[in-house]
């Protein structure tokens, strides 16, 4: 595909004041990269809320707009799609295959480990660890700019650890993310710069009070209904954010969470002066409240209708901020994964298939009925719930675990909720997919997720709308992770001042934005190097994209 817009968006213009003071080259370079990931921003929300933007949102779709974005693999959650944003790499390459996944050779206790973490740190489990980037396997655009540009500087912000983590890469200059009570680092000997010292104090005086309702704007009125999820005590589709005094939980699925990030985020690049060094430097930002939002009310309420008009709103303030600065920047929004209405209100708008799993899916609970039939002793089968990645216990002898495979396989494919399972032996004899990741068969989906190493013996998927939480009586009452497109599919938004703006309906990958973004600053490439191909509408030499 050739989407020829080069020199569109290399065509930059400035605000007017610094207009009249310099002018620059059609194909100077940007002084400063921002990528901003929106945690489950589908590309149906993107579609159902874009006529309803006024902000930077609204700025955003007025560039160049790629509206069938993919987080093309299987496992679309958190930390493989954060790993694939500024790596150009697929999960398979990353090695970022879940945000958890079992390790049975692990020397601690603890087989359970998290993509974000070291586990080698003596005391730790996957629940009290240290963040790390041990386990991301490839370098971040910010590392190869740093590399090629040692005066290069980059910035993580995030709202979880794993996004800064797996896009700020092995060597930020700063990362910082919520850390479930301030904003802190991993960074060794960080100094808290004074943007996080005072978001952190705003936070932590917010906290000591109620937050009274957030008002219901016109937009929103038509999703104003009680949805009853059953177990709970409430209704979702009519929250307004309200909270009591230290609800951290509340403050963090709300869009003041978000707005502190960006805030943090704004405050670092003036205290740091991004963009305006002698090289291109990157900014990272990753907002999360959309996720939490999403997990705890669903996409389809009022929740989310509040939060998209706001993360709008504060995303135009942000830019606005940036404009009057006068910084030459380029920005590309886009998402880890998408995500998918609660059950209970997706069967009453037309979605009759729609339901929440069986509990004898889940990986223990299918375990023990495995042990029970096979008489064998032991956890039989490890997992992080009813779907994905299984791996079979290696404590069994060699023939058992034979049995638990060939018995465990043929039990998830009979059951009605589940669409089809995958053995590692199938996976692994599976070439790597290409083309059109909407035309990728269910295995090459699932194959893009497979790493040898830490992939399970098996790979259960679940029927379309089929929601993976058993009991919503407690936390999450909607969720992501499948391998359908409503969970792959994302916005990518590109936008520089003075660039003609259009809109591709063709689908790219995020695996695309890296190798995009390093033609845009020419930085160069090795033909090969990463799996995404640099998109022409952002190239820069020839030799500096690796199509």
């Amino acid at each position: 595909m050739k989407l020829k817009l080069l020199a569109a968006l290399l065509a930059l213009a400035v605000t007017p004041a610094a207009a009249q003071q310099r002018s620059v080259s059609p194909t100077a370079r940007p002084k400063l990269v921002i990528v901003i990931s929106v945690d489950q921003f589908s590309a149906d929300l993107f579609a159902e809320y874009r006529g309803l933007y006024t902000g930077g949102m609204r700025r955003l779709a007025q560039g160049v707009v790629f509206p069938a974005g993919y987080q093309s693999h299987a496992a679309t959650e958190t930390c493989p799609g954060h790993s694939t944003i500024l790596t150009g790499d697929r999960p398979a390459r990353t090695g970022i295959i879940a945000n958890n996944w079992y390790d049975q050779g692990a020397a601690r206790a603890d087989k359970y480990v998290y993509c974000s973490e070291d586990e080698r740190v003596p005391g730790s489990t996957s629940e009290h660890y240290t963040v790390s980037d041990l386990h991301l396997r490839v370098p971040t655009l910010g590392d190869l700019m740093q590399r090629a540009d040692p005066r290069s500087r980059v910035v993580a912000v995030a709202g979880k650890d794993r996004a800064a983590v797996m896009m700020g890469g092995h060597n930020p200059t700063q990362r910082w993310y919520w850390g479930g009570r301030s904003f802190v680092s991993d960074r060794a000997g960080a100094r808290e710069p004074g943007p996080v010292t005072q978001a952190n104090n705003r936070i932590a005086t917010a906290l000591t009070r109620p937050r009274d309702a957030m008002a219901l704007p016109d937009a929103c009125q038509s999703r104003d209904r009680a949805i009853a999820v059953p177990g709970r005590a409430t209704p979702v589709g009519t929250g307004r954010f309200a909270r009591g005094e230290n609800d951290r939980g509340a403050f963090r699925a709300s869009p003041d969470f978000d707005r502190e990030i960006l805030t943090v985020a704004e405050g670092m690049r003036d205290e740091m002066r991004l963009g305006e060094g002698p090289a291109t430097d990157l900014l990272i930002i990753g907002l999360s409240a959309t996720d939490y939002i999403g997990h705890g009310f669903g996409t389809r309420g009022t929740e989310m209708c509040i939060q998209q008009l706001a993360m709008d709103r504060i995303l135009g303030d942000f830019l606005q901020d940036l404009d009057r600065e006068g910084v030459d920047y380029a920005v590309v929004l886009t998402a880890d994964h998408g995500g998918i209405d609660l059950p209970e209100r997706s069967a009453e708008t037309g979605a009759p298939t729609a339901a929440r799993t069986d509990p004898a899916l889940n990986a223990t609970r299918m375990g023990q009925e495995l042990g029970r039939r096979l008489r064998l002793q032991g956890p039989v089968l490890l997992g992080d719930g009813p779907f994905g990645d299984m791996w079979i216990d290696r404590g069994l002898p060699a023939r058992a675990r034979a049995r638990v495979l060939a018995e465990a396989v043929r039990a998830y494919r009979a059951h009605p909720q589940v669409q089809t399972v995958f053995t590692r032996a199938e996976l692994a004899a599976t070439p790597s997919p290409s083309g059109p990741p909407e035309t990728w068969s269910l295995i090459q989906r699932a194959r893009a997720s497979f790493d040898p190493e830490r992939s399970g013996d098996f790979y259960v998927v679940l029927k379309p709308r089929i929601t993976p939480i058993a009991d919503a009586s407690r936390g999450s009452v909607a969720t992501h992770g499948s391998i359908w497109d409503y969970d792959r599919r994302v916005p990518i938004l590109f936008w520089r001042r003075g660039m003609t703006g259009f809109e591709q309906p063709l689908s790219v990958e995020t695996v695309d934005i890296m190798p995009s973004l390093a033609g845009l600053i020419g930085l160069p490439l090795a033909p090969g190097s990463v799996d995404g191909r640099c998109l022409d509408l952002l190239a820069g030499p020839p030799t500096s994209c690796p199509n």
